[in-house]
């Protein structure tokens, strides 16, 4: 699972087994996990909570959010390291 960021206990991570998926970002506390959250990313620049399956509080899910729209230009060019320019799709 390649790490994209740390932002305080939690880490942002691709999921390796959904490279057919719109852009997206998994987040679990310390370390990456099968049942963590999940931040589908939008083509204007934000994310979608999709699941909350690491049960992050909502203040932490809204910092997370807040981080994840910030860097989404860097997450978006780690998806094209990761999966290639061609998999680069948005959920809405």
């Amino acid at each position: 699972m390649p790490k994209i960021l740390e932002i305080g206990r939690y880490v942002v991570f691709f999921w390796m087994g959904e490279p057919n998926e719109p852009v997206h970002v998994h987040v679990a506390p310390n370390r990456p996990t099968e049942n963590a959250t999940k931040f589908w990313l939008t083509a204007a620049g934000g994310c979608i909570l999709a699941n909350n399956h690491s049960h992050i509080p909502e203040k932490d899910l809204r910092d997370l959010a807040k981080v994840i729209r910030l860097n989404h230009g860097y997450i978006c060019e780690r998806w094209i390291e990761v999966f290639g320019e061609e998999s680069l799709r948005f959920y809405l």
